[in-house]
């Protein structure tokens, strides 16, 4: 669950970076909330591997659900259309995230289970 909360952090914040750096265009203040939602995005990216997703899986799906998320609210926000192509591309990508995540699933690979971080150091140890 931990690591589903991860993931919806990264989409979120890139989101609201990519969304922020089209406003920043006619508010230049909001190049700062750009800056802070694409470090965030990537602070929550690097959670979500920690917490054992595999790299192809979580860069999917959070390049997917950043495309669809950005597409819808830069129509609402922006007034920019979807057009009927743009919605099969989506969908294309969408389904492009199912098949990858299809295909770790058919490989029987549990990556988490090879990952080995290496410990945490306490404070005064060299």
């Amino acid at each position: 669950m931990r690591t589903w909360v991860f993931l919806a952090g990264a989409i979120l914040a890139e989101v609201t970076g990519t969304l922020s750096m089209k406003a920043a265009l006619t508010q230049p203040w909001l190049y700062v909330l750009m800056g802070l939602g694409y470090a965030c995005a990537f602070v929550f990216l690097s959670l979500t591997l920690r917490s054992g997703m595999p790299l192809g899986i979580a860069y999917g799906i959070w390049g997917a659900a950043g495309v669809a998320l950005t597409a819808a609210a830069s129509a609402v926000l922006f007034g920019e259309t979807i057009t009927p192509v743009m919605t099969v591309g989506i969908a294309a990508i969408m389904a492009g995230v199912v098949l990858v995540e299809l295909g770790h699933r058919s490989s029987g690979k549990d990556t988490a289970a090879q990952i080995e971080l290496p410990p945490r150091r306490e404070e005064g140890e060299a």
